[in-house]
């Protein structure tokens, strides 16, 4: 009698990736019902080519690059990447760790779409991309100081840009949240308000002989 538990499809394909991937010695994981990997820094643009280019992996679209942001930690940054195999329907994040001012390898030479997406890992969370052929910010304004996703970027102190219809041109003033500060219970709306009819409720009780006339 065979007591051994048979391996999910997932697990038999990261088996298969860490095989592939064996000479970076990748750390792989499975949570949550998706496969994870974690590549060194200076690894990633052969990693991305590997995991592009092995017949058994296929990863030819590269679906976005992300930051976040972990203060406390000496590497403070992960940059991920999600990928996607077409051929085998299978997605893939790889994610490197970082510290603060340290460059990563651009991967624009695996995947030209990285351009914009590594343009706005840097506008966003200051990582710089070593390599890349327009490294510039995408998302703020000319001028723009900080970088807005960070953890500690101050909330308040700083300007914002519009365009004024009235006179016609880009005007700087300072930020206002005009949206006050809401509380929120996570609650379904139906379960969270009790006592409070809300425009409609009425109708409910209403017969629908009632609400067509009579005619059914």
């Amino acid at each position: 009698m065979n007591d051994t538990a048979p391996v999910s499809p997932l697990e038999e394909f990261r088996q298969r990736l860490v095989s592939v991937l064996r000479a970076l010695h990748l750390d792989s994981g499975i949570a949550r019902g998706e496969l994870s990997l974690r590549a060194p820094p200076g690894g990633i643009v052969e990693a991305l080519t590997l995991l592009r280019d092995d017949p058994s992996c296929r990863f030819n679209v590269l679906v976005d690059i992300c930051g976040a942001d972990w203060p406390e930690r000496e590497e403070r940054f992960d940059v991920v990447y999600h990928l996607l195999s077409l051929k085998h329907n299978r997605r893939l994040r790889v994610k490197i760790h970082v510290g603060e001012n340290v460059p990563v390898p651009s991967v624009v030479s695996v995947f030209p779409c990285a351009n914009w997406h590594e343009r706005e890992t840097f506008d966003m969370f200051g990582v710089p991309f070593a390599g890349h052929p327009d490294l510039r910010r995408i998302l703020s304004d000319y001028g723009f100081e900080g970088h807005p996703l960070r953890k500690d970027f101050p909330l308040t102190g700083f300007s914002e840009v519009r365009y004024d219809e009235a006179q016609k041109r880009v005007v700087y003033e300072p930020v206002s949240l005009p949206q006050d500060f809401r509380g929120f219970d996570y609650l379904s709306p139906w379960e969270g308000l009790t006592g409070i009819q809300l425009p409609g409720d009425g109708k409910a009780a209403i017969p629908i002989a009632a609400k067509t006339g009579g005619r059914g």
